[in-house]
């Protein structure tokens, strides 16, 4: 009998509970047609912990996250809690939850699907090919830094301090080149060196550890320039490493080579092999209980899960064919479809996924 899989579930706010639903259903799934065992133990996170805990990260919650392999999360935040105190925002709780479970990098693919050309804003040919992942570090650079208001010459000044050493540039692209040495073994790692010390640093560990690596290809692409080749040759990329604050707008620039930010996976990994898993997209209120969410960022995390931590290649392999397979068959949710009265709920995406997952 299949070890016994303890996932934290963190539906959150918003769609959050509808999409982590469908998640769940492949779950249970993968259970019946692979073998494999999950002990699942909810929690709440975010605004609605706000509200029912009076903070974004219950110390529950804490606990369960750490008591389990891997952590599946909806998406958290909303307009209700925009106006609230620094201290009671979800935000502050994802980046308190990232530190407590010691993740310091987020892993994002973005894979265009034949299909789903016509959805994105890019002509197809400038898509064709496109299969990459987004590596950014977590915990260091201007988010984490020093921040404080000064009087000035000219009014007040507001300063915000990047800061990264040694360690944390080394482990995050050692990361990068574990992972680009199994895809296509090429690394763009992408600062800005010309300008930021920061970026020098970032560059002379990078130059460092890359011997380590004969097989790799490395190239240095800075920020700016890799901006635009992502709209000019995404194909190009295989993994792109970089710091906090790039990292954070190139994944979501990639997300949208997709058609969808809807589509899009993620991973938040630290040492060894817990992780938490959720889609890119945000809590979206304005479309919540509607059933009009994209359930396959969240499915495609569940296949992240799958493959990166508990190493159950065979079923993130089969999850990622049924997407293929549901997509090929001309079914949409609202967010990706062409033809809106046409575009399926949310459920019935998560249904139809759950049925096309079978062995190889």
């Amino acid at each position: 009998m299949a070890e016994v899989k303890k996932i934290a579930v963190i539906a959150g706010d918003g769609i959050g509970p509808e999409v982590v639903a469908e998640a769940e259903k492949v779950m249970k799934r993968v259970e019946e047609v692979f073998g494999y065992a999950f002990e699942t133990e909810h929690a709440r996170f975010g605004g609605i912990a706000i509200d029912e805990d009076g903070t974004p990260l219950p110390e529950e919650t804490l606990r369960i996250c750490k008591s389990a392999d891997a952590v599946l999360l909806g998406a958290v935040g909303g307009p209700k809690w925009d106006s609230n105190p620094k201290e009671l925002r979800p935000e502050t709780g994802l980046l308190a939850i990232r530190k407590e479970l010691g993740l310091f990098s987020n892993l994002r693919p973005a894979v265009v699907f034949d299909c789903l050309k016509d959805a994105s804003t890019l002509k197809p040919e400038v898509l064709e090919g496109t299969d990459l992942m987004v590596v950014r570090e977590l915990t260091g650079g201007i988010y984490f830094g020093e921040k404080f208001r000064r009087e000035g010459q000219h009014g007040q000044e507001a300063v915000d301090t990047c800061v990264y050493n040694e360690t944390e540039v080394e482990r995050i692209v050692r990361q990068a080149f574990e992972v680009a040495g199994k895809r296509r073994k090429k690394l763009a790692s992408v600062d800005k060196a010309n300008v930021l010390e920061t970026s020098r640093l970032w560059r002379e560990v990078v130059n460092r550890i890359a011997p380590e690596y004969p097989e790799i290809e490395v190239e240095h692409v800075l920020v700016d320039n890799c901006a635009m080749q992502l709209l000019r040759r995404p194909a190009s990329f295989d993994v792109i490493v970089t710091e906090n604050m790039f990292g954070d707008i190139l994944s979501d620039e990639a997300a949208m080579l997709t058609g969808s930010i809807g589509m899009l996976s993620s991973a938040s990994l630290g040492e060894g092999s817990f992780g938490l898993y959720e889609p890119v997209h945000g809590s979206a209120p304005d479309i919540a209980g509607q059933q009009l969410a994209n359930p396959i960022a969240t499915i495609l995390s569940l296949a992240l899960m799958f493959r990166m931590t508990f190493g159950y290649s065979d079923a993130a392999d089969a999850i990622e064919k049924a997407v293929a397979e549901v997509l090929d068959a001309g079914h949409r949710t609202s967010d990706i479809a062409v033809d809106k009265s046409t575009a399926i709920e949310t459920s019935a995406m998560g249904d139809l996924i759950v049925s096309a997952i079978a062995k190889a």
